[in-house]
């Protein structure tokens, strides 16, 4: 396993990079990239958002991916879904097809360890190479190049990625070969699931007991119950607040992900599983836009 740890992008010669996908985590992703001295093009699918960009920052926009990936030594990608990615990785205007030969595409993209694993093969079929990055951090993290990053794929292709990646991130790691950065960004979002659930049942909990929850937050927040969750979201969940970036939409497609994961590899998910459900409620009520921590609006 190699991690990376120390903002390093000063140290290292500038490289020609391409970013596709401009939305709420690509576009502060590929200022971030920009910033640190790299040469680098975009794309989005929405060609005035790739302009914006490039106004803003001072890069290029291209009108396919292929084109923005053309001369790129790293071509990086943060999309929807599977199929989002292959449209901009695969046929005449995708990137693989714009890409040098040993050029590196990396995905950013939520998305299954299956189509990482598909994409890893058919780069390697054209002399190029194919890592798979989930990131953790949300638009925060993005914003603030504080993003955590989980790296499936080829460790030497992995190791050329790595001090340009840190240019948007706080932490940079290769678990495994490919398909293991989808796998362990599904890990993260079922530790998330968990902890919403239960942060949501304590909070509603403690207010039907008449608690100050902020002050009693604050209390066990310096013991074992403390989390990430709790220091970032358990007094807004208290103030009745739901506008801090990942989306419950977002989630629930990233916990399809997972179940589907563990349809195939037998895993056993309940909590995981009734969580998405209690999600499903969420979106009822009409919060698909709201973030995450709105699982409590579901106890109220």
């Amino acid at each position: 396993m190699n991690i990376a740890t120390a903002r390093s992008y000063d140290t290292i010669s500038p490289r020609k990079v391409a970013f596709l996908g401009l939305g709420v985590m690509g576009h502060p992703m590929a200022g971030h990239l920009a910033r640190a001295g790299h040469q680098v093009t975009v794309y989005n699918r929405t060609a005035a958002k790739a302009e914006a960009w490039a106004k803003e920052y001072g890069g290029v926009a291209a009108a396919t991916p292929a084109a923005a990936a053309a001369g790129a030594d790293i071509v990086f990608a943060c999309v929807g879904n599977d199929d989002d990615l292959r449209s901009v990785v695969l046929g005449e205007q995708g990137a693989f097809a714009g890409m040098k030969p040993g050029a590196v595409f990396v995905d950013h993209t939520t998305a299954s360890a299956e189509v990482a694993r598909e994409l890893h093969v058919e780069a390697l079929k054209r002399g190029l190479h194919f890592i798979d990055a989930p990131v953790s951090g949300g638009q925060a993290g993005a914003v603030n190049g504080a993003l955590t990053v989980m790296c499936g794929g080829d460790a030497e292709p992995f190791e050329l990625i790595k001090p340009v990646a840190l240019a948007f991130s706080k932490a940079v790691t290769r678990v495994g070969e490919s398909g293991a950065g989808q796998l362990a960004k599904m890990v993260n979002q079922i530790c998330i699931a968990g902890l919403v659930q239960g942060l949501s049942e304590a909070v509603a909990f403690g207010q039907k007991a008449g608690l100050d929850m902020k002050q009693v937050l604050d209390v066990i927040g310096k013991g074992a119950a403390q989390s990430w969750q709790m220091d970032n979201r358990g007094k807004t969940m208290v103030d009745d607040q739901f506008n801090f970036g990942f989306a419950v939409d977002w989630m629930r497609k990233d916990l399809g992900l997972v179940l589907d994961e563990a349809r195939r590899n037998g895993a056993k998910l309940p909590v995981t599983a009734l969580v998405d459900q209690f999600y499903a409620d969420v979106q009822t009520l009409g919060g698909g836009r709201w973030d995450t921590s709105s699982l409590i609006k579901r106890l109220k």
